[in-house]
């Protein structure tokens, strides 16, 4: 989070961005230009609109070099809090609409904090914006049904910087485009649209669109994108119209390029964000060239390790029936992993290579069912729209519950409490309220409400219920008292009459119903009152002797200290004295021989191999005499961290000794050495590590290192992590290793290669792969691993992902190698079935084992 999070709050009490979008010229478009003062139409003929109406965020110029867009000059970001802060556009109720947002930072805070924060559509996780350039435009593209009159688009959940967006564009279908038999219950995150052949980078949207979708031009390399051609690709194209008025109807510009695959193939490799995962995928086809009759174009979609995929085969003509027309094959339910490797490739019977138009793939993002009081939460907000309270948007509990309430943590949250306490509430309680069945606690102090108060039996998990100043008139109701687990019951200071039922002096419940003039007690109510107050009175007795005690004893610590011992071993309290043994300088040096063997060397010291008396082999790491310790105090501290930490992927610290001007720490003894010696040294030569291996240990580290991050209080940095510091055990687990010394590393800048860099990014991982590891691997998972790990090394802190991210990243591709195994395995005795193939490396996208299941065979394809 950024350090100035916290003044946001003291500004901003509303979470919703309430914009009341008015028709624009170009029918049915909405384009919300954020950050923006006033109404214009770009180049392309479309009218944006400003979010000026919303007085709660800020805005911000920005300048980009090369940017002369209008709707990219300006921001609206807001504060890097744990709120949602929402946009509410209207829809039209089972209509299909693509909705388009996008982020252009331009470090519009000054700070060069890029920021990472999530975009949720209702109640819907959409995506997590990373930013990674402050002048790269980010894009996310969602195809939804509405299912209601109106839509929300929230951003929530900042880790870094500030959530903020440069447009918001809201674009509407006709007819069955984009139909899915999934679409109520899953949106399609557009992942690729490639527009093939195309004759400059510039995309192809509107008006050449009349949907506005944006083609992307497969000149432009960029990460999620097209990253490889093959041999013999040659572009076409033609001025002749394209007959294209049905199924997804892509634009005629679009379907006028093509590419040709003159050698007999077309092959291609680009990354999927989002995947592996089901998705949605279409190839647009249109015959373009004039072959003479006795020519034929045939050829097959190719995707490794899915042969049942590579059966039918692509006829454009025949399909299409006749040149110049769409065919549109594709499937509505297909897994696909996050490295797409496929090929078109001729037949044996056809005289032409394959050509391509234009592909789309999304994919498949499970819908929320929303909150479980979703419904009576917008009920009760819908009387009071002009109060700030009331203007939250979104869904009540999801992604991030509204101000005053606070959701529980079910699948499908409940609201259970509610605070409006001071909110300027006038008029009776809402009945809404009485219908929150989970509610426990209730807050609705120091308003103006007036009238009875109403029956909230239908809430029996009630625990705590605050009336108090306000006016309510009436009797207490019986049924308060009813309430099984109602604890607490305050309605002082208000306008209640009759008397108070006997149902509310039992022991459990406390009740303050003070400052009611009419409102008399019963029989030994008194007491229970007078026993209330005596309670309070001795426990605040109790609290205060506690805290005068606590007080003498620490002065009489600051005046008379403890001794340290004489013997020359630093002070340690009970924790660590348990934790870790106070090795003699005597034994140590029997153990180890008189420091024989050395097993190892480094930035902090020399390692020798020791075995105790019982039998244990021991690491024994003799700190060099630099004065890497000013003194007893400081090595006591350091054995102390040392001490507490434990994990399965840390090098266990047994112990520590402290003489003769010698600082020595004592660890488990890894059996295995040094990752490094498994790498580059004789090692290697002798019994190489294969890639899943590999795998393996990397997220046995990350493990290890994230234990750090998150597991230990304060938290540890490294920042000394390398191949010499991953030690192996005699099951060859990876163990991190000098984590508790890093701190006193010299600091230094994160380096990697540009050569790897340059590599990486042109597409030639080939460049970059270790030759020990020959084919065996799959290039899927090395991609995966190769662009996480560029990540890691990016010179700003919030570029670079989490341990908890990169775990993530290092368990699919080690799904995907085992994957690959288990297919090979099937293959070599001829029982490989289809089901197992199209699962490889696939998420479960089911919440609950009711829900829709995708089918997880892949259709046929077939013209839509």
């Amino acid at each position: 989070m950024g350090t100035d999070r916290f003044l946001f709050i003291l500004f901003f009490s509303v979470l919703v961005l309430n914009l009341d979008i008015t028709t624009s010229q170009t029918p049915d478009f909405i384009s919300i230009n954020c950050g923006g003062q006033s109404n214009f139409t770009d180049d392309l003929g479309l009218d944006w609109i400003p979010d000026n109406q919303i007085i709660y965020g800020n805005t911000s110029n920005i300048s980009v070099r090369n940017e002369t867009r209008q709707q990219y000059q300006t921001v609206r970001y807001f504060p890097g809090d744990n709120r949602k802060y929402c946009y509410t556009l209207d829809v039209e109720s089972r209509t299909r609409y693509l909705i388009r947002a996008t982020f252009l930072y331009g470090n519009f805070d000054s700070n060069n904090v890029y920021p990472k924060f999530d975009i949720s559509l209702g109640p819907t996780h959409w995506a997590t914006i990373v930013i990674s350039d402050a002048n790269t435009i980010e894009s996310q593209e969602l195809i939804f049904l509405a299912s209601g009159t109106s839509i929300s688009v929230c951003l929530s959940n900042a880790t870094t910087g500030k959530p903020f967006i440069s447009t918001l564009e809201l674009r509407p279908f006709n007819g069955s485009i984009y139909l899915t038999p999934f679409e109520n219950q899953f949106f399609l995150s557009v992942s690729a649209r490639i527009n093939f052949g195309a004759e400059n980078e510039d995309p192809v949207r509107y008006p050449d669109d009349p949907f506005d979708r944006i083609w992307e031009s497969d000149l432009v390399k960029k990460a999620n994108y097209l990253v490889d051609v093959a041999a013999g690709t040659e572009r076409v194209s033609t001025e002749s119209p394209i007959d294209t008025g049905k199924d997804e109807q892509p634009p005629q510009k679009v379907m006028q390029t093509a590419v040709v695959g003159r050698n007999g193939t077309l092959t291609y490799r680009m990354n999927l964000d989002g995947f592996p995962g089901f998705g949605w995928a279409y190839t647009y086809f249109a015959e373009i060239e004039d072959l003479p009759p006795t020519e034929t174009r045939k050829f097959r979609l190719v995707l490794p390790g899915a042969p049942e995929l590579s059966k039918p085969v692509v006829n454009i003509q025949e399909n299409a029936q006749g040149m110049y027309r769409l065919y549109e094959p594709g499937f509505e339910n297909i897994t696909l992993p996050f490295v797409l490797s496929f090929k078109f490739g001729k037949t044996a019977d056809s005289s032409q290579g394959p050509l391509v138009n234009a592909i789309e793939i999304s994919k498949y993002v499970k819908i929320s069912d929303g909150s479980f009081d979703g419904d009576v939460a917008a009920s009760l907000v819908s009387g009071y729209q002009l109060s700030d309270w009331g203007q939250e948007g979104g869904d009540p509990c999801l992604p991030v519950a509204w101000s005053w309430l606070v959701c529980n943590s079910d699948p499908q949250p409940k609201i259970i409490s509610v605070k409006l306490t001071g909110k300027n509430l006038s008029g009776s309680i809402p009945l809404d309220l009485t219908k929150l069945t989970y509610l426990e606690q209730l807050w609705l102090d120091g308003n103006a409400l007036t009238g009875p108060i109403p029956d909230f039996s239908g809430c029996q998990n009630l625990k705590i219920i605050h009336l108090e100043n306000n006016q309510l008139s009436g009797e207490l109701p019986a049924s308060l008292a009813d309430l099984p687990n109602l604890s607490q019951l305050y309605v002082q200071n208000n306008l209640l009459s009759g008397e108070v039922p006997s149902g509310f002096l039992n022991e459990g419940l406390i009740l303050n119903y003070t400052g009611n003039p009419n409102l008399r007690k019963e029989g030994s109510g008194g007491r229970r009152n007078r026993n209330i107050i005596i309670g309070l009175a001795i426990g605040a007795a109790a609290l205060f002797l506690g805290f005068l005690t606590s007080c003498i004893l620490l002065r009489q610590r600051k005046k008379y200290p403890k001794q340290e011992p004489k013997h020359g071993m630093p002070v340690m309290n009970n924790a660590t004295t348990e934790a870790a043994q106070c090795f003699t300088l005597s034994e140590l040096r029997n153990a180890t021989k008189n420091f024989e063997k050395k097993v190892g060397s480094g930035g902090f010291g020399t390692v020798y191999y020791g075995k105790l008396n019982d039998g244990k082999e021991i690491a024994v790491k003799l700190l060099e005499n630099t004065n890497v310790y000013q003194g007893k105090k400081e090595f006591a501290n350091e054995v102390t961290l040392l001490s507490r930490i434990h994990h399965r992927n840390l090098v266990q610290f047994l112990g520590f000794c402290q003489e003769d001007g010698m600082d020595i720490l004592v660890y488990e003894f890894m059996h295995n050495g040094t990752l490094k010696e498994h790498l580059y040294g004789p090692l290697a030569r002798a019994r190489g590590i294969n890639w899943i291996k590999r795998l393996e240990i990397a997220e046995e580290s990350a493990k290890g290192i994230e234990y750090l991050h998150t597991g230990c209080v304060p938290s540890i940095i490294h920042r000394d992590l390398k191949t010499s510091n991953i030690l192996l055990d005699k099951n060859m687990r990876a163990k991190v290793s000098d984590f508790g010394l890093s701190k006193l590393a010299v600091d230094g800048t994160s380096h990697v290669s540009s050569i790897a860099k340059l590599h990486i990014e042109n597409g030639d991982i080939q460049g970059i792969i270790d030759p020990a590891l020959g084919n065996e691997y799959d290039i899927q998972s090395m991609w995966k691993i190769a662009e996480k790990a560029l990540m890691c090394v990016q010179p700003h802190g919030n570029m670079r992902p989490s341990m908890s991210e990169v775990i993530k990243e290092i368990q699919d591709a080690i799904s995907i190698e085992r994957g690959v195994v288990a297919a090979a395995r099937e293959r070599s005795s001829d029982e490989m079935s289809r089901h197992s193939i199209l699962n490889m490396g696939s998420l479960d996208l089911m919440s609950n084992d009711h829900d829709l299941s995708i089918d997880e065979s892949i259709n046929r394809p077939g013209a839509r």
